[in-house]
């Protein structure tokens, strides 16, 4: 009923004809990736509760739509997009391609194939993704822009084409992956949308991750961790120490941690280390502020675990970036080498407790 109702909804709610497209507004669609449903607009992340608790730059950042994507069927022979962004940000590190633009995907005998990108040209964007199909009933999962927020997406199909709801569910949506973090989590610097590690991980595992990463700001902010405790998860991810000071975390993992153990006693819980970022060979205050970081977090979980919490660990960095030195932009964000070594590191640890 739900699906009949969607598909429906889709074909009374035509924005517009332009040439030959056909544009539906993306709300009446599943969005995938959410920690919660009470935000302010559809594409952010954070409760609009946390308005006026959050500090300004987090909040900020919560309104980015990093790790959202979009679900839908379509029997057209080309997929289009118009979207608008919050703030048309450019960075002189990271494509204005994952910064603002999208990324389709379609499911092919179980798994997600990437079709091509929406190239972004500023706050109100238009673009032809994919043309010349077959006229075939296919999946599809858009992904949206990482470093902006996505205020209006509609999706555009041939003017006979039909578009609604997917009939297949997956990624599975019962008991996600939440991960929270830094830049690196946010998608800091992948080229496109799907190549941040848990939009890569998601695919892999079929199952949808909750990207709570903010770039600067993941400062173990306890308002964050009850976020993270709403979400009936598999698994919760831990990867707060590259913004995170020594003094942070002595005077705030605990209790962070308390906030998510107390409302989910029963769950996984996985700490990341700081990564050994390449430029740290060359770098001696660099190198020493990660080797202490990566002592402090050794140590406090060690003292959790030695209080009898069986289901909490801690994942080393030492292998996530490989060794060549290749797999960052600036000797700190990833590029997409980069997201790809670290879901390689991390698909193991995930695999364990919430299986293929």
């Amino acid at each position: 009923m739900r699906r009949t109702t969607c598909i429906l909804i889709a074909l009374f709610t035509v924005l517009s004809l332009r040439g030959q497209y056909v544009y539906y507004d993306a709300s009446v669609f599943p969005v995938l990736g959410k920690a919660t449903d009470k935000t302010a607009t559809r594409y952010e992340r954070l409760p609009d509760s946390l308005r006026t608790i959050s500090r300004p730059p987090l909040w900020g950042l919560g309104q980015n739509s990093a790790g959202l994507a979009v679900r839908f069927r379509s029997n057209s022979t080309a997929v289009a997009a118009r979207w608008d962004v919050l703030l048309n940000r450019s960075m002189n590190h990271m494509t204005d391609t994952g910064v603002k633009g999208l990324d389709l995907y379609c499911l092919e005998n179980g798994e997600w194939v990437f079709i091509n990108s929406g190239r972004p040209t500023g706050k109100h964007n238009e673009a032809v993704i994919v043309s010349h199909m077959y006229p075939e009933d296919r999946e599809y999962m858009l992904y949206l822009s990482l470093y902006d927020g996505v205020t209006a997406l509609e999706i555009g199909v041939d003017s006979l084409a039909t578009i609604g709801c997917p009939q297949v569910d997956l990624p599975v949506r019962n008991k996600p992956v939440v991960c929270y973090g830094t830049s690196i989590l946010q998608g800091g610097c992948a080229s496109r949308p799907g190549m941040a590690h848990s939009n890569i991980l998601s695919r892999r595992f079929n199952r949808e991750f909750i990207n709570l990463g903010f770039s600067g700001n993941g400062k173990l902010d306890y308002e964050i961790a009850e976020v993270i405790a709403g979400v009936d998860a598999s698994l919760y991810i831990l990867d707060f120490v590259p913004n995170a000071t020594v003094d942070e975390m002595n005077e705030k993992v605990v209790r962070f941690y308390s906030i998510i153990r107390s409302r989910r006693p029963g769950a996984p819980i996985l700490f990341v280390e700081d990564p050994v970022f390449t430029h740290t060979r060359f770098d001696r205050r660099i190198a020493e502020e990660v080797r202490n970081k990566n002592e402090t977090i050794r140590r406090i979980v060690k003292e959790l675990q030695a209080q009898g919490d069986k289901r909490i660990r801690l994942l080393s960095s030492k292998n996530m970036l490989g060794h060549d030195g290749e797999a960052t932009v600036d000797g700190i964000h990833f590029t997409d080498l980069g997201f790809m070594r670290y879901a390689e590191l991390l698909y193991p640890a995930i695999k364990q407790y919430i299986g293929k």
